[in-house]
């Protein structure tokens, strides 16, 4: 049949379908809510993952940390020393780098501007990937001589240096030690939470532990691997060499860039998995209440149709008629919960994920157009052809003789 010859089936079912607005409506609200929830958590689902990945993007791939287990009562008999730490590189080849983590608030003075910032220390193969805009990172022999040299993050720039400019080479106090400031790194990712796993001041692990650890116990650590397939393993190992240490009186767990992506994502698949659980109800409901409609236009029309069939109409023009009537039913719940649902992952990724994080997520229109047009057909086909095919058969003359 050509497409001049069904445009009138479309043109009628659209009347139809508008001389019962409401009871149009209610009939396919089931289709949208489905839709629409199917596809906004989709978007979400995407966009966090998205947003998680570029918060991670500055962690390197090589590195974890280790830190007391959360589900143990008393963290004091988790702590290490810094030789613990240490000692990993010795015992296990593939860690490379092994230091401890933690962060000490100081009163840090550049001329005449002083700020209370966070020192942390790094490697000469720094955990965090982090671009600079003046200078270098810290070398080999920085760390092998506990050198009081450091690499200033963007908070500490802005604060001690309103003015700008380069300051490599020059000097700032940290208390009562001075330290040449060799890089400067760039700012971090930008949202309500600015997140970088940088310090504000950056010193060598080895100055740091000579400064500030001393003898005072250790509760973090990061490592370095040379083997980022080996990882997993790796950190099974070390958490057993440290709960060996501590005779099993303590726990530890372990934090990596791929471990935290895949949690991350597990969470919102089974979130996604859920919303499509209950997507898929709301798709048997609306079919339920389309063949419900359908069939109800079905007997109201029984004269109609046999009046069209006594005057030459087909069974097959019939069903087409009636099957169109459902397509639209159905493509008009699914578009309404297409534009709905695109608009709410929109909304939660520029008022939430954009905010937060300063990432820009990426919106899957094609998967939620297919998830669209899917349902929509899925619909047609299930519920729709049923009351066209009971359309269809109905004898004429009994058509005719109905009240």
């Amino acid at each position: 049949m050509e497409l001049a010859q069904i445009g009138p089936f479309f043109s009628e079912a659209y009347e139809v379908l508008a001389r019962n607005k409401l009871r149009s409506f209610l009939t396919v609200l089931g289709l949208i809510i489905g839709v629409a929830a199917v596809i906004a958590i989709e978007i979400l689902g995407k966009g966090t993952a998205g947003a998680v990945d570029g918060l991670l993007g500055s962690l390197n791939d090589h590195g974890f940390f280790l830190f007391p287990a959360q589900r143990q009562a008393d963290f004091s008999k988790a702590q290490l020393t810094f030789k613990d730490v240490e000692r990993t590189k010795d015992l296990f080849p593939n860690v490379v780098v092994a230091i401890p983590a933690g962060n000490v608030q100081r009163l840090v003075s550049a001329g005449h501007h002083h700020a209370r910032l966070g020192i942390t220390s790094d490697s000469d193969v720094s955990f965090a990937a982090v671009p600079l805009v003046y200078g270098r990172n810290l070398s080999h022999d920085d760390v092998v001589s506990a050198a009081h040299v450091c690499v200033l993050g963007d908070n500490a720039f802005r604060r001690l240096f309103p003015d700008g400019g380069d300051p490599v080479g020059t000097a700032l106090r940290i208390g009562e030690r001075r330290y040449s400031i060799v890089g400067v790194q760039g700012p971090p990712t930008q949202g309500l939470i600015p997140f970088s796993f940088s310090g504000d001041v950056t010193i060598p692990y080895t100055a740091f532990a000579r400064e500030y650890l001393r003898s005072r116990p250790v509760y973090a650590a990061r490592f370095l691997v040379a083997d980022a397939t080996k990882m997993a393993q790796t950190e099974k190992d070390v958490v057993a060499y440290f709960k060996g240490v501590k005779a099993g009186s303590a726990d530890y767990q372990t934090l990596d860039r791929k471990s935290f992506a895949t949690t991350v994502d597990g969470i919102f698949t089974a979130l996604t998995l859920a919303i499509a659980l209950i997507g898929a109800i709301s798709l048997l409901v609306a079919g339920i209440g389309i063949m419900n409609m359908m069939l109800v236009s079905v007997n109201e029309r029984t004269r109609e149709i046999g009046v069209r069939k006594a005057i030459g109409a087909t069974s097959r023009q019939v069903l087409l008629q009636f099957f169109i009537e459902a397509l639209l039913l159905s493509a008009a719940g699914c578009g309404i919960g297409l534009v709905l649902g695109l608009a709410i992952g929109a909304l939660v990724d520029r008022y939430a994920l954009i905010m937060v994080s300063g990432i820009v997520p990426s919106i899957p229109w094609l998967q939620s157009v297919a998830i669209a047009v899917g349902f929509a057909t899925l619909v047609t086909l299930l519920f729709g052809t049923y009351p066209a095919y009971r359309a269809a058969k109905l004898d004429p003359i009994e058509a005719l003789r109905y009240e």
